[in-house]
């Protein structure tokens, strides 16, 4: 319950007479209340979106969006201006773009090249343990073959990336952490800036459990029908626009915040670009809007480091969009958004 405090207020009109004025009384409402009314609606929001309706759960989050006791962080980021920015500029505020633009997955790289590195160790000592003739080789290597064209084909090589994925989680604690920050970069930015997270994978093994499917990779998932429908509808606006880059890019900037380069993500990048091309960008106003929305995003990021981790360790608990959307809000000072 609420702690309702009474004021009163005494005056000396005359000597002899004590006045004692009432003034209205008013509520203040407990932390603990505040809490349990955000988490309520929370609670709804994950209801809704594990019966897959989207559009109840983001007008939930709407009608409590920047209201006492609501959601205060939603969609209140506060944002650079829509300008063209300069290299010279990203450079200034510490950003290499190359290191964030470029990923490289050296980890599940290495991996990939040092099971093929087994295999083909595997195969000699199996020809010299069990004799195995240069026809059997050729036969076993046919078959090898045919299962990998088979993956790449069917599943669009979900099988090897299945495989690869949980061997880095399994034997590399880096990789590990790197796929829940990268994750949680594209949760954290993608609430601020105004785009509900839907669900989120860590892992590809976790992916086909949630999915079903090997083409599905660890990643975040977004309500993101107002997007589909300004695209459809060919009016895409520049603030729906600078959103989708923004949480796009989140997953690279989180990554070269902690790291100083950025491993995964090459996919997001080939995404945004992708955009941008169907909208008819030259590659010049294509660079500035990268520039731009990078420069919002790691500048958002920096700001909010503390949120970030507490939501990562969130994520790796496997809570609920509700929860995660939970410590966002508790963490986040009325001053910091």
């Amino acid at each position: 319950m609420g702690t309702v405090m009474h004021c009163y207020a005494g005056s000396s009109y005359r000597p002899q007479l004590q006045l004692s004025l009432r003034f209205p009384s008013f509520g203040i409402i407990c932390s603990s209340e505040v809490s349990v009314s955000r988490q309520q609606v929370l609670k709804q929001v994950d209801k809704e979106l594990d019966k897959g309706d989207e559009r109840a759960a983001l007008s939930l989050v709407k009608d409590v969006q920047g209201k006492p006791g609501g959601l205060r962080c939603f969609g209140a980021a506060r944002q650079l201006p829509q300008r063209l920015y300069s290299l010279d500029e990203l450079k200034l505020n510490g950003i290499e773009a190359s290191s964030l633009l470029s990923p490289v997955d050296t980890t599940l790289g290495s991996i990939e090249r040092n099971l093929q590195l087994a295999a083909v160790l595997g195969g000699v000592s199996a020809w010299n343990v069990f004799g195995f003739s240069a026809q059997q080789i050729f036969y076993i290597s046919l078959g090898l073959l045919f299962l990998w064209t088979l993956d790449a084909v069917s599943f669009n090589g979900g099988v090897s990336s299945l495989v690869i994925d949980t061997i880095g989680h399994t034997f590399s604690q880096k990789y590990h952490n790197r796929v829940i920050q990268h994750e949680a970069g594209h949760f954290l930015i993608a609430y601020l800036v105004g785009v509900l997270p839907k669900g989120y994978t860590l892992s590809s093994l976790e992916a086909l459990k949630k999915e079903g499917s090997l083409n599905v990779q660890a990643g975040t998932a977004f309500v993101d029908f107002e997007f589909v429908e300004e695209v459809n509808a060919g009016k895409l606006s520049a603030t729906t626009l600078n959103r989708f880059a923004c949480v796009a890019l989140a997953g690279v900037a989180a990554e070269y915040i902690l790291y100083g380069y950025a491993e995964g993500g090459l996919a997001d990048i080939n995404q945004l670009d992708s955009l941008y091309r169907s909208l008819g960008f030259t590659q010049k106003k294509t660079d500035s809007q990268v520039r731009c929305s990078v420069l919002n995003t790691v500048l958002i990021l920096r700001r909010h480091e503390v949120v970030r981790a507490k939501l990562a360790e969130a994520m790796s608990e496997g809570k609920s969009v509700g929860s995660c959307i939970d410590v966002i809000e508790e963490t986040i000072g009325n001053a910091d958004i």
